[in-house]
């Protein structure tokens, strides 16, 4: 048995063409394009190449979009004068906040100053409070993306129990809420869950969002489970690496890199699996194109016309 490998660009694609037909409405009809503004503070390499690439395809679907880079050293103080000028400034729709802040930022301070309806990260208490009630204004990009692959890969959701590992705000418990409005039973476990594999084993579907290279092993998988893996690990260690990856270690790329990119899960859950995401090329697409589509509607609410 193999699994079907769910790839994220297939639906990454849709998702762009369908917001860069919407947008080209929009500038038909004589309006601006929605416009994402990304702020990134610091100099991490990792964030920068995401701020870049978002940007990028902001371009590529017609959006306009700027990316704000502040110093290190700025203040929780500093990043909520950019935030509130932008909360302010009517050409800007969309607002993300780059994660992580250096660590002497104030990150929920700066979080619950973005306007909720610019907030195209749904990481502001109005809108996951909206989420909880299944009302939602956006969805996280990340979880909402996985419904997106769920859905248009023909994978049912209604009736399925969906195990999550993790807890996190931003990917664990909006997946949980998503997945219980589309009426699956789901089950939340973290690192105070006894017997893990166990209770992984009862998923029909297993979303991976704990950040653990390689934690989850053939022994968590139900044969035929679908599984989602959201962990992006850098593995620097070569025994690490190889423990993980088994055959399917790239040591080229480990030796030009001096690291390998590992999921959550192991390569190897695909002799179980009927379904599984790879890392990379997984999930990873998904969240920016969702991010899109989030800003789209948010340009379309603000404009009085709805979603």
């Amino acid at each position: 048995m193999s699994a079907n490998l769910l790839l994220g660009k297939p639906i990454q694609d849709q998702l762009l063409e369908e917001v860069a037909a919407a947008t080209n409405e929009i500038i038909e009809a004589g309006e601006r394009p929605p416009h994402l503004t990304a702020v990134l503070v610091g100099d991490d390499p990792a964030s920068a190449i995401y701020v870049r690439t978002k940007t990028n395809k902001c371009s590529e679907v017609g959006f306009g979009s700027e990316g704000i880079i502040l110093p290190e050293a700025t203040t929780t103080e500093e990043i909520l004068e950019v935030v509130d000028r932008l909360n302010k400034d009517d050409n800007v729709d969309g607002i993300l906040v780059q994660l992580p802040l250096p660590s002497h930022c104030d990150t929920k301070t700066v979080l619950d100053a973005v306007d909720p309806a610019k907030d195209v990260d749904c990481f502001h208490p109005h809108n996951t409070g909206l989420l909880m009630q299944g009302r939602p204004r956006f969805a996280p990009a990340t979880p909402a993306g996985i419904i997106e692959l769920l859905e248009r890969e023909g994978l049912d959701i209604s009736g399925k129990h969906a195990v999550i590992i993790g807890r996190s705000d931003i990917v664990g418990k909006p997946m949980a809420m998503l997945l219980l409005h589309r009426h699956a039973t789901v089950t939340i476990c973290h690192s105070r869950t006894p017997d893990l594999p166990a209770v992984c084993r009862e998923a029909d579907i297993l979303v991976a969002a704990v950040g653990v290279p390689g934690l989850v092993s053939q022994d968590y998988v139900k044969p035929g489970a679908v599984v989602i893996d959201v962990g992006i690990n850098r593995v620097a260690d070569r025994d690490q690496a190889a423990e993980i990856m088994g055959v399917a270690a790239n040591w080229e790329r480990f030796d030009e890199r001096g690291y390998l990119v590992v999921g959550d899960v192991r390569p190897d859950v695909a002799e179980v699996a009927g379904a599984m995401t790879p890392v990379p090329g997984g999930v990873g697409p998904l969240t920016i194109g969702m991010l899109l589509v989030n800003t789209l509607a948010a340009a379309r609410t603000r404009r009085g016309v709805g979603a």
